[in-house]
């Protein structure tokens, strides 16, 4: 309860300072004066004046508020190293149990949670956390914030004056004084590169504690393949060369001895995303008999800015004799040794548009076609009426590698192409435009060359459900076999025409390789705190896929089929560092969060962070555990003001002297029967004055 004067006054002060005037001039004139009873008379005058004024007494009755205690318990991945969790967990308990002991406190307990989040590397933050808990709180109520942490936090302020209060803060720190560990850190790696192009990475191996100080292996993997090995010095610079062997998305591990005396073996790796980039992929395309869609190929291979294309056209056979002069022939003398011989491994892909032998090149040329493949090149038929033939390309060494015989015959029966029911799974020819329907919405062709029992993958069908399109793979290489010469008819828009562009696009890169349209493949992908786990095949349900997670835990993720052939699966995860995927003999590598994330860069315990912004508010950093182990929480002391919060076996907390008005009397001083008997002995003093 306090007391306190105010005033309410009768009229407002203008109309006050009005009536007072001639009042206190009166008053003045009456001392001066010297009149009998002038006191009395002057007194009399200000009892009325005070009247107008209507002083009043305030009685409040005020409740003290509590001081807000905020209780910060970091639950980021480095706590789970050793016995840090448990540490944290029997301090909690014990400072709230303290804390119940007094009632001038309120206890705002924060558990933070791991961050994984793509777009900041602050993944211990707890002073971000502190100020949520006290954002509705003032400044002057605020009591002090307790820490359990292992003191490797990434959001401390500058000062204590960023802190929004003044109040002691402390740290507890979990952890003990003799930690070691070992990591590995890449200090400058290229962001792309060029595929089967040396590349260079370089990294330093660090040791935080007491270790050896010697040497140590280093392993590098790329794509979850070791490549190499190499001995570091501690706190040197190491330099790895590599080449990155497909374009898109690489992920180059380095992984450094473990040390039996570390706390962690998660830092013992770094990795390094580098985005793989292909040079111009080079294609010939060599034409035979003129027809119809000749240009088809030409022309979506030339609008593709990543294709760089050699064309030949074979417009007249040797035997063809018609008086033609020589120099008239061509414009330039096709160079058949130089590029099926001296030249061949430098294209990606070989495609026969039409060819039949005639004579151009040797049979001994088709060997080398076939050896290429063999040895990771690819080839693309697109066959016509001559594939059938005697001159056929069938009738070759290249009768090795091709994934179907003709049998002689030629079919000119109309049909729409459809996609096979493998081929609805094959990323190749699934999900065409227009084969939502059943048949696609496509328009015919007319002609197709019949083939004997398929060796491949036959992913469109023809008449009566004959091979289409049959694709295949030899020793490292591939093949593909189009068996019909009326593509052309979708590029001129035949009866609404059909997805040649799509189709032969995805064929062409399939051949070179193109990872995304892999039949068998697994990929791992971080979509902000999720990692996505994508399986494609071209079989039956593959069934769970393995994932390691960064802290080495392994957790089995089912798979959903999304669309025929494509399954995934997502696994919600707040850790952040390299996951590992696996289903059957496939791998995959996503790391979620930034790459190498501040958490397990330094991962010992340490005093020294939190040290200057707790010893500016008044408080103090000290460790839960002795080298032994044995945890030892500190007292909890009320302080007042700015007293010191820090003694040997206490930490000090500020109670606060901000209170809650719960109600208020007011008594004026002039009302009811004390002010009329205050003047009615002002005039009655004044009256008997006279009279004497």
């Amino acid at each position: 309860m306090s007391w306190s004067l105010d005033v309410a006054p009768f009229f407002s002060w203008p109309v006050l300072a009005l009536v007072a005037a001639p009042a206190v001039i009166l008053a003045a004139l009456l001392l001066l004066s010297g009149t009998r009873g002038a006191a009395l008379r002057v007194v009399a005058i200000a009892a009325l004046l005070l009247a107008l004024i209507n002083p009043v007494v305030l009685r409040e009755e005020r409740d003290p508020l509590k001081s807000v205690v905020a209780l910060v318990v970091d639950g980021s991945q480095s706590q789970s190293i050793g016995e840090r969790k448990a540490q944290a967990a029997a301090a909690e308990a014990q400072l709230k149990e303290s804390l119940a002991r007094f009632p001038q406190f309120e206890v705002r307990t924060v558990e933070t949670t791991p961050t994984a989040s793509p777009d900041s590397d602050a993944t211990t933050a707890l002073f971000g956390a502190l100020s949520t808990a006290l954002k509705d709180v003032s400044p002057a109520r605020v009591g002090g914030a307790i820490f359990v942490t292992d003191g490797e936090v990434h959001d401390i302020p500058a000062d204590a004056q960023s802190l929004g209060f003044d109040a002691p803060v402390h740290a507890l720190v979990t952890g003990r004084p003799d930690e070691f560990d070992r990591r590995i850190e890449i200090t400058n790696a290229p962001r792309f590169g060029l595929v089967d192009q040396d590349q260079q990475l370089s990294y330093r191996v660090l040791e935080d504690g007491k270790g050896t100080g010697a040497p140590v292996d280093v392993r590098v993997f790329l794509n979850g393949d070791l490549v190499t090995r190499q001995r570091a010095e501690i706190g040197g610079t190491g330099t790895v060369t590599f080449q990155l062997p497909r374009a898109g998305k690489n992920i180059l591990e380095l992984s450094v001895a473990q040390d039996p005396k570390e706390i962690t073996v998660v830092n013992n790796r770094a990795i390094a995303v580098v985005d793989g980039i292909r040079e111009n992929l080079r294609v010939l395309l060599v034409s035979g008999e003129p027809h119809a869609g000749e240009r088809t190929w030409r022309n979506l291979l030339k609008s593709d800015a990543a294709v760089d294309l050699v064309h030949f056209t074979i417009l007249r056979p040797p035997e063809k004799q018609d008086g033609t002069p020589i120099d008239e022939l061509s414009l330039i003398a096709f160079p058949t040794r130089e590029l099926f011989v001296e030249k061949i491994d430098d294209f990606d892909l070989i495609i026969f548009d039409r060819y039949q032998r005639r004579g151009v090149l040797p049979t001994l040329y088709f060997d080398y076609m076939a050896q290429y493949v063999e040895k990771g090149g690819a080839i693309l038929i697109a066959s016509g009426p001559e594939y059938a033939g005697n001159d056929s390309v069938a009738t070759t060494p290249l009768a090795s590698i091709l994934p179907a015989m003709p049998t002689g015959q030629v079919d000119e029966t109309p049909f729409r192409p459809e996609i096979s029911e493998l081929g609805r799974k094959h990323p190749v020819t699934r999900d065409l435009p227009g084969s939502e329907t059943e048949p696609p919405q496509w328009s015919q062709w007319f002609r197709s060359i019949d083939v004997g029992t398929p060796r491949g993958e036959t992913v469109m069908t023809g008449p009566d459900g004959k091979p289409l399109l049959v694709l295949n793979r030899a020793g490292e290489g591939r093949v593909a076999l189009l068996l019909s010469d009326q593509g052309w008819l979708w590029s001129r828009g035949f009866e609404g025409g059909g997805p040649h562009v799509a189709l032969f696009r995805r064929l062409a890169h399939w051949l070179m390789k193109e990872p995304e349209l892999e039949e068998e493949a697994l990929d791992a992908e971080a979509r902000g705190s999720d990692l996505v786990i994508t399986r494609q095949t071209v079989g039956d349900d593959p069934g769970p896929a393995t994932v390691i997670t960064p802290s080495g835990s392994a957790v089995q993720l089912p798979l959903k089929q999304t669309v025929p052939g494509r399954w995934e699966g997502v696994l919600k995860t707040k850790e952040l560092g390299l996951f590992q995927a696996a289903n059957g003999d496939l791998r995959a590598l996503a790391n979620v969060g930034p790459v190498n994330p501040r958490e397990f860069r330094e991962a010992v315990s340490t005093t020294e962070k939190l040290r200057p912004v707790a010893e500016a508010s008044r408080g103090s950093v000290r460790r839960l555990a002795g080298a032994e182990g044995d945890i030892t929480v500190p007292r909890i002391v009320p302080v007042n003001g700015r007293a010191d919060a820090d003694g040997r076996d206490w930490i000090g907390l500020k109670t606060t002297d901000e209170t809650v008005l719960r109600g208020v009397d007011r008594t004026p001083l002039f009302a009811g029967f004390l002010g009329l008997a205050l003047l009615l002995l002002a005039l009655s003093a004044t009256w008997w004055r006279e009279g004497r």
